[in-house]
């Protein structure tokens, strides 16, 4: 079992991201990731989905993706040629003491702080999945109160591009 990543163009039209994720609900298949939004043009959107399987799912699930009207266009995304990104949001607790170590932290990993207070703050980490676990590791010694991520996009690196033809 490894990790694979889809992207996939739309037609950005009601109803069309359940259309999607009942096919993999129906087949017993677990989304690991899954971020959506329009693309350049409003009429296309790009969804984004993690999944953990075998080449047999994977060939399975872009089978039956290709059978959607809907569904433009997919690509299965390689991590070394493609850049993956996800937004992180982390409110920890972060006291007097503490404080100090944190700030530290969200430096060296180039995260920003956009809210504070005398108890906790919250963290926005956009960045590579591995990179964000790594900070979330750290950050859950001083203890994560709450925690929200966004799922991973990608795109495919250089000049290599799903422009719908």
């Amino acid at each position: 079992m490894r990790r694979y990543v889809l992207s996939i163009l739309v037609k950005n039209t009601s109803g069309v991201l359940s259309k999607v994720t009942g096919l993999f609900s129906r087949r017993g298949y677990n989304i690991r990731s899954l971020s959506v939004g329009e693309t350049q043009d409003p009429k296309i959107s790009r969804i984004t989905i993690e999944l953990i399987g075998d080449e047999a799912i994977l060939e399975q699930i872009q089978k039956q993706l290709a059978k959607l009207v809907e569904v433009l266009k997919i690509t299965g995304l390689r991590s070394k040629s493609s850049v993956y990104k996800e937004l992180v949001l982390v409110k920890v607790k972060a006291d007097a003491k503490k404080r100090a170590g944190i700030i530290e932290l969200c430096d060296i990993f180039r995260t920003r702080i956009v809210d504070i207070c005398a108890e906790t703050m919250i963290i926005e980490m956009a960045g590579s999945p591995e990179k964000n676990d790594a900070l979330l590791k750290l950050l859950g010694e001083y203890g994560i109160i709450e925690l929200s991520r966004t799922g991973i996009t990608a795109l495919q690196r250089g000049s290599a591009s799903m422009h719908e033809d």
